[in-house]
């Protein structure tokens, strides 16, 4: 090869675009190329900038020693009520069907179907030797009560589904941000290097409205966003071929594909991202057979599926996310985050039964978590978080005229209920207060900044400390909005 041959291939070949679209005229490499399109890296310009730790999943030590290592995150998307789950309220008894709309007018999302104060429908009752109130339709977890930590009054900043998903993710109601587990990888790392830092295992019924925004890494490095693992099948997309070719041609394109790869490294040193991506795609084969193990519940004694309502009709798909997520944390996955059939805590209507429904599917799974994490001394590490986007109204909501039996509950972004166990958190503890009637918390309140910063304190990271340098500003989780961690939960 001469030299304006040579030159011609460095400066139209070797480019990232040129690389791309030479691969891209093998059928392996077509693939390759609609993955990496599909992932945002086939045509993006290259950016260099400074950041407070590397750009990769190479585990890191925090900031102090921390009393947790690793974070399973139970989303209820739809925002559970917590005057009928965690907060009983016996002036919303006795006020039963007064008028309450005229103090709250503008804080109700459908004031057409807003109605009179509606108690509710549940019995609670004390449980534990910490005494706390749970509902009767959380049997389970009352039976956990002393292992968990019961944050009675956090609030958020807006009562639409979309931007609330967006704030207890990533801190703003805007997309395109990094979610907080994108910020706990980016922080940490991950301590297995054979499987993603951050899992997230949605619902096949459904994802929530916001889809899977609420795991993106935004603008971290794409390194740290979820990666999806699928209940059935092969855990995750993409990584098997779809179709299978002689075993000399495989390794024929491997080798030319690795001289390529020599290649670009000579001469273009400095360009790290193509490196990085054949780096994940090293991850991905490693993670087929990672990931299938981890999700391989044979493994498990008939006991262990029975404790999690494995084969159940109503528990058994969140009891096998659960029981997967011990699974992982056990294999040193960082974070790993459930959600659960698209809305279904959103009872607009009837609360009575769509609330009995998402506790039928998650009540037993979750509390088995918390007792098998105990059991098999993970649960001092692991920091277990439970709640949704929001909260709901103490007013029913019913379309004029309609039917008493369908009463539900509007958002409310005034008061939510959320609890943490393990992972350094004061079991038995109930914190903050709601008003009489539970529209508003009053007491210790905790926002969602609070709320982060205590789950990276757990993790022994500061919050304050946790920046990325983008356009000159050093951006963190918590913004630029006041946050402290609720010590008075922690052990």
């Amino acid at each position: 090869m001469n030299g304006s041959s040579n030159a011609r291939f460095e400066s139209r070949s070797l480019s990232r675009r040129g690389f791309l679209q030479n691969v891209a005229s093998g059928v392996q490499g077509a693939a390759l190329l609609s993955l990496l399109a599909r992932d945002g890296w086939a045509d993006q310009p290259e950016t260099h900038q400074h950041v407070n730790r590397p750009g990769n999943l190479i585990s890191r030590k925090p900031d102090r020693d921390p009393p947790a290592r690793n974070v399973i995150h139970l989303f209820m998307n739809g925002g559970p009520s917590q005057m009928d789950l965690f907060d009983p309220k016996p002036e919303l008894d006795r006020r039963h069907g007064t008028a309450y709309f005229e103090e709250i007018a503008g804080e109700v999302e459908n004031p057409q179907v807003a109605g009179a104060l509606f108690r509710s429908p549940f019995k609670f009752a004390q449980h534990g030797e910490s005494g706390g109130w749970v509902s009767e339709v959380l049997p389970h977890m009352a039976q956990c009560i002393d292992e968990i930590a019961v944050i009675k009054s956090m609030y958020t900043t807006n009562l639409t589904h979309e931007p609330a998903l967006f704030k207890i993710h990533s801190g703003q109601e805007r997309p395109g941000l990094p979610s907080i587990g994108a910020w706990v990888t980016y922080g940490l790392g991950t301590e297995n290097q054979n499987l993603p830092a951050y899992v997230v295992l949605d619902d096949p019924q459904g994802l929530p409205v916001n889809n899977t925004q609420s795991w993106q890494s935004g603008y971290l490095p794409a390194v740290f966003q979820g990666t999806r693992f699928r209940s059935t099948g092969s855990p995750v997309l993409d990584l098997q071929p779809d179709y299978r070719e002689p075993a000399l041609v495989a390794d024929r394109k491997r080798k030319f594909l690795y001289q390529l790869d020599q290649w670009q490294r000579e001469l273009y040193p400095e360009h790290d991202r193509l490196a990085a991506r054949i780096a994940s795609y090293e991850l991905a084969a490693r993670m087929q057979l990672a990931a299938t193990d981890a999700l391989d519940l044979s493994q498990e004694t008939q006991q262990t599926l029975d404790a999690y309502g494995v084969g159940n009709d109503a528990t058994d798909s969140y009891g096998r996310r659960c029981l997967y997520a011990r699974r992982l944390v056990e294999r040193g996955v960082r974070y790993v985050q459930l959600f659960i059939e698209f809305q279904i805590w959103d009872n607009h209507t009837s609360i009575e039964g769509g609330l009995r429904k998402a506790c039928r599917k998650t009540d037993q799974p979750i509390a088995a978590l918390i007792r098998d994490l105990k059991q098999r001394g993970l649960l001092d590490q692991t920091l277990v978080v439970w709640g949704g986007e929001f909260g709901r109204l103490p007013i029913a909501q019913l379309k004029p005229g309609g039917n008493e039996s369908t009463v539900g509950r509007d958002h409310n972004k005034n008061a939510m209920v959320t609890w943490m166990a393990g992972g350094g958190v004061k079991g038995g503890t109930s914190y903050g207060a709601t008003d009489e009637l539970g529209f508003s918390s009053v007491e210790n309140r905790v926002s969602v900044p609070d709320f982060h910063a205590t789950i990276l304190h757990q993790l022994g990271l500061q919050y304050e400390q946790l920046t990325f340098l983008r356009n000159g500003l050093e951006e963190r989780l918590t913004g630029v909005d006041p946050a402290r961690v609720v010590q008075e939960v922690l052990s």
